[in-house]
């Protein structure tokens, strides 16, 4: 007897007639039913949230923003509600209207807008008067125990879009302030620059003035001596004009005389001019005639020896000789000595005479300028007295002057004190005015000064500082995806459950064959795996094609989905041939234990410890993992362990079978009457 011929015997006696057939088609539809049939009623139940009717109760006022805005936020939140759709939104009158529609079950909650809430919003802007803005919900779990759930996410999706809407309006308002105070700031800067430049100015006035207050300090100083010299030369100019009145008096009475006695020389002077000049004529005409005496004698010695010549009495070099002899002769001769002493006294005289023509003419000159001279003695006698008088006079001015000038430098070495603290204070007041003016400006430029665009990017940063980058490696695109992976799962479980209700785990026939247990074992198996083959794969079909589930790896999750078949179904074959009926309670213990921890809606970890131990050792758990990978289309390197681990199930299956068939081959009476049949 052969293993195929044992699982083809137990499929031909259950499908030998119409009921049979209809049990094993109703066996098939089991997984179908339950897990294809409740992903269909949960497939995207948050799509459809739009049936339920939800009130909705706006009171709002409305307010007025700082900056003369209105603002009718409540209006704003229904209507943002209302365009998303996400409920059926009933307007409500009144807040006691809603609350009763959601006691009585007409409305499945309510969201009220309070009267205050547009008022709230805007009132940080005072900080006298800031207060939250409320939005009041009320729920019934009567109506629905998971819809406080859903509307607890609406609720807060609101809030923080109100909340980041107000909160980048109140930024924008906060950063546009910066911006005021930046403006501002940058003026006081510039006004402290000015300041600063001034107090420089006047500091370098004040160096200027110390320099001067110095110098006249020490100008006033040299004044006061220069004061007591002029003093004492006042002193001695009086006494000098004393002195020159008194000569000046002598000598006008001296030159009293002089206009008549210059009158006298001038006269004699002319007639000695006059004398000189005849005597000049008369030496310089005897010269001229001692001149063409000699001439006219050279002259005729000349002609003589030319008649000589020509008579040929003598030759020219005679005669040239005797002219040369005479000249000789002339010249050392007497006359010729009496002629040069005559030219000489003749140039003496000439200058005599020129001398005496100029003696007149000054003589003339003084005479004439001697009347003046005398009035201009007299005037100068006047003059030296008043000369005598005024210095007098500035003897005693210039003793005031004197005690001035020492008041003006004991006054100038004050000014010199002063203006010392003076520098000193200005100096000190351009630093802080300097320093005042690069604080201002470095606070200034700490300062933000944001422009439109970096106010608008901040103001949605400070309402909404916190952004969540979510990086999805692997997707469930709807809810029914989402649970997909847990209910097909379940649904393999139920079906082979389901099939031992109906399938012998081992025939009587078989046991009492002499095959091999293994091979009893086997063949009792195999048509468990044949049935639960066709269960996955039409659960595996339907929710593909049908429902739309769309896998990221549709072939290998159907291969999966065989495998963790084949698992099961030898599991629970295993369990149910090895104890009988208390098996199938075993079996379904099984099934309790790993609903609660195979992690198909909470993840695992969040279950108590002891179920982590069931969730390591049983293999549904394994299987809803290895599900969730193929679907959503995760790392697939888990899938090998997984599916060695559904194959180390399966051969522990088939060896608590082999160890059923040999318990079984040993008759009872329990065996004949079992003490319970399920």
């Amino acid at each position: 007897m052969t293993v195929l011929r044992l699982a083809r015997s137990e499929l031909k006696r259950m499908t030998g007639g119409l009921l049979p057939k209809l049990t094993i088609l109703a066996l098939v539809m089991v997984p179908l039913l339950y897990g294809a049939v409740y992903l269909y009623a949960n497939w995207d139940p948050y799509g459809n949230l739009d049936r339920i009717d939800a009130a909705l109760v706006v009171e709002d006022t409305g307010a007025v923003t700082s900056d003369g805005t209105e603002l009718q936020a409540g209006e704003k939140v229904a209507d943002s509600l209302v365009e998303g759709n996400v409920f059926n939104w009933k307007s409500v009158a009144s807040a006691d209207e809603a609350d009763q529609g959601v006691s009585s079950g007409k409305y499945a909650f309510a969201l009220k807008i309070p009267q205050d809430f547009s008022t709230n919003l805007v009132s940080p802007g005072s900080f006298d008067s800031a207060s939250q803005a409320m939005l009041d919900v009320t729920t019934n779990d009567a109506n629905n125990y998971l819809l406080s759930t859903i509307v607890d996410k609406l609720t807060t999706a609101v809030h923080n879009t109100v909340a980041k809407d107000v909160g980048e309006e109140t930024a924008n308002q906060l950063l546009t302030g910066f911006g005021t105070i930046h403006a501002q700031m940058l003026k006081a800067a510039d006004g402290a620059g000015q300041l600063a430049d001034g107090v420089a100015t006047l500091r370098d006035g004040t160096v200027t003035l110390h320099q001067g207050s110095t110098a006249l300090n020490g100008g006033a100083g040299e004044l006061y001596a220069g004061q007591l010299k002029l003093r004492d030369g006042a002193n001695q100019l009086t006494d000098g004009a004393g002195q020159l009145s008194s000569g000046l008096s002598v000598l006008k009475d001296k030159t009293a005389t002089l206009p008549s006695d210059s009158q006298t020389l001038a006269n004699g002077a002319a007639q000695v001019a006059a004398g000189n000049a005849q005597l000049n004529t008369k030496v310089q005409d005897i010269a001229a005639q001692l001149d063409a005496a000699d001439l006219g004698l050279r002259a005729r010695v000349i002609e003589s020896n030319s008649r000589l010549v020509a008579s040929e009495v003598i030759t020219q070099v005679q005669a040239d000789k005797i002219l040369a002899d005479f000249d000789a002769t002339a010249a050392s001769s007497p006359v010729t000595a009496a002629k040069t002493k005559i030219q000489a006294d003749a140039a003496q005289v000439q200058q005599l005479a020129d001398g005496s023509e100029a003696v007149s003419v000054g003589a003339a000159q003084l005479a004439a300028a001697t009347p003046a001279l005398k009035d201009a003695v007299a005037q100068a006698s006047s003059g030296a007295d008043q000369l005598h008088t005024g210095s007098a006079t500035l003897a005693t001015g210039q003793q005031a002057a004197v005690d001035g000038a020492g008041q003006l430098a004991d006054g100038a070495t004050k000014l010199d004190a002063g203006a010392g603290q003076l520098e000193t204070g200005a100096g000190t007041a351009a630093d802080g005015s300097r320093t005042l003016a690069d604080e201002i400006a470095k606070g200034a430029g700490q300062v933000p000064n944001p422009d439109d665009s970096q106010k608008s990017s901040l103001s949605e940063v400070i309402a909404d500082p916190v952004a969540v980058s979510n990086v999805s490696q692997a997707k469930a695109d709807s809810y029914g995806a989402g649970l997909a992976p847990f209910f097909l799962t379940l649904a393999l479980w139920i079906g082979v459950f389901m099939l031992i209700q109906a399938m012998r785990p081992m025939t009587q026939r078989a046991l009492a064959s002499n095959a091999p247990a293994w091979k009893i074992a086997v063949g009792g198996w195999l048509p468990f795996l044949a049935v639960s083959v066709v269960q996955a794969s039409l659960l595996t079909l339907v929710v593909n094609v049908g429902l739309g589930l769309n896998p990221a790896h549709p072939v290998l999750m159907w291969l999966f989905m065989l495998a963790a078949a084949m698992a099961f179904s030898a599991i629970i074959q295993g369990i149910v041939a090895l104890l009988g009926s208390p098996g199938k309670l075993v079996v379904l213990i099984l099934l309790v234990l790993q609903l609660v921890s195979s992690g198909g809606t909470f993840p695992w970890q969040t279950t108590p410890e002891p179920l982590h131990v069931v969730h390591e050792v049983l293999p549904m758990g394994y299987v809803v993992t290895g599900m969730r990978h193929l679907i959503y289309g995760a790392d697939l390197s888990m899938i090998v362990p997984t599916v060695l681990g559904l194959l180390g199930y399966t051969i522990l299956g088939a060896g608590l079978s082999t160890l059923a068939v040999r318990k079984h081959r040993f008759w009872t009476l329990k065996t004949l009457k079992p003490e319970i049949a399920i």
